[in-house]
């Protein structure tokens, strides 16, 4: 479970919404939402944009690993500079030109582009924004997730949990 620790440690980094052009007051907190005919829960933030907007680094860190999946599709998933957190962009029409595994990259630097691949509906194209807080193991696809709502400047408290990374899409 994400822990108030968690919570001031990541607003105290003062992350950028990691959708070009995209103020703290256009969000909705969508974590927690049911999904699947309340089957499972949202993990994430959901940043709607139109298809190709700019999506950036929410602040510096390195490219773990950029896979495709069913769920999610085109993705990235990012290490903070410690190693303590990771932050997981979805459902991308793109990556950035020239975006490797391994990159060093910069706040605010596009990573990749607003699309709706994986289980995203062509009718909403946005951004699927997740963080996770790594185990000792540091392992890209496993963490205690982390609602984006309140870190981002939403004005909910963190008021959702989820048990695992596999309910997450």
């Amino acid at each position: 479970m994400a822990t108030q620790a968690d919570y001031r440690a990541l607003a105290a980094k003062r992350l950028t919404i990691p959708v070009a052009g995209v103020m703290s007051t256009h969000l909705t907190n969508t974590y927690g939402d049911d999904r699947g005919g309340g089957t499972r829960r949202h993990g994430a933030l959901d940043i709607m944009a139109a298809r190709g907007t700019p999506v950036v680094a929410t602040e510096d860190g390195r490219i773990e690993k950029l896979f495709t999946s069913a769920a999610g599709g085109l993705t990235i998933y990012q290490f903070d500079p410690t190693r303590r957190y990771s932050y997981y962009y979805a459902h991308l029409d793109r990556y950035a030109d020239d975006l490797v595994e391994g990159q060093a990259i910069k706040r605010g630097q596009v990573v990749g582009y607003v699309g709706f691949t994986g289980n995203a509906s062509p009718e909403g194209p946005h951004l699927h924004f997740a963080i996770f807080r790594l185990g000792a193991e540091k392992k890209w696809h496993e963490g205690v997730p982390i609602n984006p709502f309140p870190v981002l400047g939403g004005t909910a408290t963190a008021s959702h949990t989820l048990p695992s990374r596999n309910e997450s899409q």
